[in-house]
């Protein structure tokens, strides 16, 4: 695990080296605490590309804002997920994409990027986690950190 987060330049400055490490397309990646921070202190955006379902059922950050990358049941993509993103974003936000367990919320970021957000990171781990050993996610992730999260 990274060092904890210490100021936004710093936290920026790791999320670009892992760019860089990965050949990302898009800004970097931030840890879950890392991008808790970010929020307070640069009143970056957190969008979560969870569906609906997910969203409303397992938990959310609050104050996140939801735009769905694909849609339940089915994986149906978001035809208009660029367009929602940019209601919600200008180009030159700092926008944090978060997921179940970052692979979405990646993808979303490399499409985001390609679309000219030059300020997009993925939210390392996602909400829940990678699949363990016993196939259950909550080993790592947002709420493993202990991060704020609300369910209805």
């Amino acid at each position: 695990m990274d060092a904890p987060p210490a100021g936004s330049e710093q936290i920026l400055e790791r999320a670009a080296a892992r760019r860089a490490a990965k050949g990302l397309n898009y800004a970097g990646e931030v840890t879950p605490a890392e991008a808790w921070a970010l929020h307070h202190e640069r009143g970056a955006r957190i969008v979560d590309v969870r569906s609906r379902f997910e969203h409303q059922y397992i938990g959310r950050v609050p104050g996140s804002a939801l735009i769905e990358w694909r849609f339940w049941p089915g994986s149906v993509p978001n035809p208009d997920f660029l367009a929602e993103l940019r209601q919600q974003c200008q180009s030159d936000d700092i926008v944090l994409l978060l997921c179940r367990s970052a692979a979405r919320s990646h993808s979303a970021a490399m499409a985001a990027a390609e679309a000219g957000f030059t300020q997009v990171f993925n939210i390392l781990e996602g909400f829940e986690g990678e699949l363990n050993s016993r196939q259950q996610r909550g080993d790592t992730g947002w709420r493993k950190a202990g991060l704020p999260w609300i369910q209805d």
